[in-house]
């Protein structure tokens, strides 16, 4: 058993930690304290929490104020944690410290033992100190919203946009495609004017494109680093020069754009920036979903629906009816709506709360920030390639539908008035005939007339039919 661990110590004590395990005592700590849920932080946050120290480490070493030898051992183990060798060394759960204290020790414990490893010590020899070092300049309270902001932004700039511009895409392409397809319009669920399916899809596209200038707006406050704020925005312990010299090197080991915050109180006691962006993917989870709901509305059937979209089959439907295919992929991308929703709830909770000088919910607004961009990205990949490419326009019924639509006598309104136009509508529907063959046996328009003003596809167009401008 004694080889199994070793003993190392903090400023209460000492602890008994797994002998491999490149954790300290603070970490084993927080293990111990917080079996909460489970549910620990994933690839983004831990390789934001490896660039925030990297970075840390070779400003201070720039200010003289890391020996050169620790600084680029500090570096190298960041560079580790970056790109993800020791994400098993990670192990506390979200929901601890609000601080998020528990996930700064941790980082700062791996990355010492480890720096001090490369340097041909021993683990836990406190060669490199995890608080002298690693943690040189910094706070707790400053280091992990920069993780936040550097986790979230490199979220939304490498995944998010990426994959909603995928989606916008394919949407295009499905507009262009169904130009040519004219179906019967709905509104209140009912008949209404013509439209193309084209036009429906510009309109998905445009909700998409209009999502991502939304997205893209956010990111301006995401950009803002609370580092050298330290315990409470006065930046006390570090140097002037260390915020801008660390957003330097964060900028140029993630490619986007950081700058040190406007005001490192508001940084460190408020985090509406994370509330706003995540508005944003909120907003855009909804438009997905809206999107989602009509795909599969138009594609229900395949007899008995609407069957003016033939869904891809993307897998059998049910366990009992044989044959049966459903928008399981559509479907997905409603749950992760429902989901954005609730982590959305929690994200303005948290952001709204902390007390004074602190806002105390950083690891909640971390962790469910991340899971909905992460869920957004995937779903709106899963849903271009899977979904929307495939889909295929039923222009047969589609055609037969539009002329069998009551709405067609809209366009009537400005030859014979709304009261005849609505007399020939009622009794085309009671008995079963077209707009068309109604107002032409009741002599309201001549069989020209008819061809002109009942055209459904000059009817998706802006104009009054029939009548010269």
């Amino acid at each position: 058993m004694a080889d199994e661990f070793r003993t190392e110590t903090d400023s209460i004590g000492e602890m008994q930690v797994p002998a491999e395990a490149y954790w300290g005592a603070q970490t084993q700590r927080a293990v111990e304290n917080f079996p909460i849920s489970g549910l620990t932080f994933g690839r983004r946050f831990i390789r934001a929490l490896g660039v925030v120290k990297k970075g840390a480490a070779q400003a201070n070493r720039d200010l003289g104020l890391l020996e050169a030898e620790v600084a680029d051992a500090i570096v190298e183990a960041a560079d580790e944690v970056i790109a993800g060798e020791l994400d098993d060394q990670f192990p506390v759960d979200v929901f601890q410290t609000g601080s998020g204290t528990s996930s700064n020790m941790n980082a700062n414990e791996v990355i010492a033992n480890r720096a001090a490893e490369l340097m041909g010590r021993e683990i836990g020899d406190r060669a490199v100190h995890p608080n002298d070092h690693v943690n040189y300049g910094q706070s707790s309270n400053d280091v992990i919203p920069t993780a936040m902001h550097v986790a979230s932004l490199e979220a939304v700039e490498k995944d998010v946009i990426p994959a909603l511009d995928t989606l916008r895409e394919a949407l295009e392409a499905k507009e262009e495609e169904f130009d040519d397809v004219v179906k019967t319009g709905r509104t209140h669920l009912q008949d209404a004017t013509p439209v193309t399916l084209g036009q429906e899809f510009g309109g998905y596209r445009t909700q998409v494109e209009k999502g991502l200038a939304r997205v893209d707006k956010a990111r301006e406050h995401l950009a803002e680093l609370a580092l050298g704020g330290t315990a409470t925005g006065t930046g006390l312990n570090t140097h002037p020069e260390f915020p801008g010299r660390a957003a330097e090197y964060i900028t140029k080991e993630t490619g986007v754009h950081f700058r040190e915050a406007d005001d490192h109180f508001e940084a460190q006691a408020a985090h509406d920036a994370m509330s706003e962006a995540h508005g944003a993917l909120r907003v855009v989870a909804g438009s997905l979903n809206k999107i989602a709901n009509d795909l599969r509305l138009l594609a229900s059937g395949p007899r008995n629906g609407l069957c003016e979209l033939e869904q891809p089959e993307n897998q059998p439907g049910s366990s009992i009816m044989p044959g049966k295919v459903n928008p399981v992929v559509a479907e997905a991308v409603n749950q992760v709506h429902k989901q954005v929703v609730g982590n959305d709830a929690a994200v303005a909770a948290g952001a709204a709360e902390g007390q004074l000088d602190l806002n105390l919910y950083k690891p909640l607004l971390a962790y469910n920030f991340l899971q909905s961009a992460e869920l957004l990205a995937n779903s709106s990949e899963v849903f271009a390639a899977r979904f929307v490419r495939p889909l295929e326009a039923n222009r047969e019924h589609c055609a037969t539908a539009v002329e069998q639509s009551m709405a067609l006598a809209t366009p009537l309104n400005v030859h014979i008035g709304y009261d005849k136009a609505s007399e020939v509508a009622k009794t085309a529907m009671k008995e079963g005939k077209t707009v068309r063959e109604v107002a032409l046996e009741k002599g309201y328009i001549t069989e020209e007339e008819a061809d002109e003003v009942l055209d459904p596809r000059a009817m998706t167009r802006r104009g009054i039919l029939g009548r010269d401008e």
